[in-house]
């Protein structure tokens, strides 16, 4: 059994707070809500559910006594696949490509940052394991790919939080979750 299991448990509950934050905030001011917001409290929700799946992938894959690169390739190539998957389900739904576009034209430094710092970040050591070039720091960079994940979900709660004061109300377009 590989030693990070305590650590992957932790990181997992640790989202599980940020997926909760998510769908309270959802539950508040519901027919108020913005589409902005609305996307924004999505990614939050999606952020710490992919964190809690990429957290408990290695704890599972670990039962079949899968060890050393083959494991962290496995661990590694679902994580990036499922951080793909999202970000292409996230943007076809219309509300959310809508957010997503807003959040560029309004802030583009705030976007790039978000790619630059956090996105490419949880990428690189995702990559790097699945190429399998450095195998001695396999489980490093899932572990670094994790934590970018998690400050992913934290950047857009506290997009989320710091919004709710700079909301006008004239530009309101309430809308359903």
């Amino acid at each position: 059994m590989f030693e990070d299991i305590e650590l992957f448990i932790g990181i997992a509950h640790i989202a599980g707070i940020f997926v909760g934050f998510g769908a309270l905030i959802s539950l508040t001011g519901r027919d108020e809500i913005e589409v902005s917001q609305l996307g924004r409290i999505r990614s939050v929700v999606t952020s710490g559910l992919l964190v809690i799946v990429a957290s408990l992938i290695p704890i599972g894959l670990d039962r079949y006594g899968l060890e050393g690169h083959i494991f962290w390739f496995l661990c590694s190539l679902i994580f990036l696949c499922l951080n793909w998957a999202l970000i292409i389900v996230s943007l076809r739904n219309p509300e959310n490509r809508e957010a997503a576009i807003n959040q560029i034209k309004s802030s583009k430094v705030v976007s790039l940052l978000f790619w630059i710092l956090l996105e490419i970040p949880l990428q690189i050591p995702l990559i790097l394991t699945i190429i399998g070039i450095f195998p001695n720091f396999e489980a490093a960079f899932y572990t670094t790919a994790l934590l970018f994940s998690l400050f992913e979900a934290i950047f857009v709660l506290g997009q989320v939080v710091y919004s709710q004061g700079t909301l006008s109300s004239s530009h309101k377009r309430p809308t359903h979750i």
